[in-house]
């Protein structure tokens, strides 16, 4: 199986906070959604990559699960991986954690269909990318 990939290092902001003092929802989509960036990139789909060939990646498919409460001050570290791909989708696994304590914060699986933007439906993988997607499978770490 593969290392997981650090995507996104980030800090807990007050405006971040909702009205019970802990890290509204919205920004652990949002830290999330910054770090499966990264981890596109590391696939190949990269900016450069979707903007040449007219593609994108689309989220079908998103779950998450709170573990523990982020505040004001806190570090945020993602790390993400693999868990499936398909010719045209990929099952991805991020997992956040508390930069300072190592506790996890929350753990996202969500599914992504590569998408052809002017056709506006999903396409195939180059083969490329779906080798490195295959070689960047995790073992869940509820399963390690």
């Amino acid at each position: 199986m593969a290392e997981w990939i650090t995507t996104y290092r980030g800090t807990v902001y007050p405006r971040h906070l909702d009205h019970m003092g802990h890290m509204n929802v919205q920004y652990y989509v949002e830290k999330f959604d910054e770090g499966v960036w990264h981890l596109f990139a590391a696939l190949g789909l990269t900016p450069g990559y979707m903007r040449a060939r007219k593609r994108g990646m689309a989220a079908v498919e998103m779950n998450i699960k709170y573990k523990r409460e982020l505040y004001a001050g806190d570090l945020i570290v993602v790390r993400s991986g693999v868990l499936a791909v398909t010719g045209r989708s990929l099952r991805m696994l991020h997992e956040m954690t508390n930069g300072e304590t190592g506790e996890v914060a929350a753990v996202q699986e969500a599914v992504a269909v590569h998408l052809d933007r002017e056709a506006r439906r999903a396409v195939p993988f180059p083969e490329e990318i779906a080798a490195r997607a295959r070689a960047h499978i995790v073992t869940p770490p509820e399963a390690s």
